[in-house]
């Protein structure tokens, strides 16, 4: 029986991906790198900040802190007028009429996190932060912790993901993952090991 739901934050309680799209391709544009969406996907997508600069330019320290503070200032200018992926309100009010227990677990910079619930107008009682729990998606731990917090068994959640890091981490960590299909297609996102795939939140009344 489903007691509790765990939701990623970007793409997926909102389509942010775009907007995290043109604020990397900005702030990576000095450095001689054309982000398209294509490696915005594979290279960018569902990674932690740090990973990404380490990974794209080498950078460590101060210069890398600078980049990625740059980058997510420019990313919540873009983000002041958000919505929810459509249906998330209603199943939100459905998990509730239910008496289920849900909670957000984000890759996100805790400010950014913030920033986007509050554009959203939720406050979900649980907020993981993989920055605060030491390791990021596709990691198991993130969803760990959120299990442990809200006192119930990977078999008694559902998860919602949008990126192939995110399936993974919540998958691996034993919890069924449902995955949007804002960002990726099908294929990775079942490989990672998504139960199935939505176009929004219309489709999941029905995992209720």
């Amino acid at each position: 029986m489903v007691r509790a739901l765990l939701f990623d934050l970007d793409g997926t309680l909102a389509d942010t991906d775009p907007l995290h799209f043109l604020a990397w391709r900005e702030a990576l544009r000095p450095y001689g790198l054309q982000v398209d969406p294509e490696f915005y996907r594979k290279r960018i997508s569902g990674r932690l900040n740090p990973e990404i600069v380490q990974d794209l330019l080498s950078l460590e320290g101060e210069e890398a802190r600078r980049l990625i503070e740059a980058k997510e200032a420019r990313f919540r200018e873009l983000a002041k007028s958000l919505k929810p992926t459509p249906g998330l309100r209603e199943f939100l009010d459905l998990a509730e009429k239910k008496g289920l227990r849900w909670g957000v677990v984000t890759n996100a910079p805790k400010e950014n996190a913030r920033h986007v619930l509050g554009a959203l107008g939720l406050e979900p009682p649980l907020l993981v932060l993989a920055e605060e729990v030491g390791r990021g998606k596709p990691d198991p731990l993130p969803y760990r912790v959120a299990l442990e917090r809200l006192g119930v068994g990977p078999e008694e959640a559902l998860a919602f993901e949008d990126s192939p890091s995110g399936v993974k981490s919540a998958s691996e960590a034993g919890i069924p993952t449902y995955a949007l299909l804002t960002g990726h297609p099908k294929e990775p996102l079942l490989a990672a090991g998504a139960r199935g795939v939505l176009n929004d939140f219309w489709e999941a009344l029905a995992l209720l």
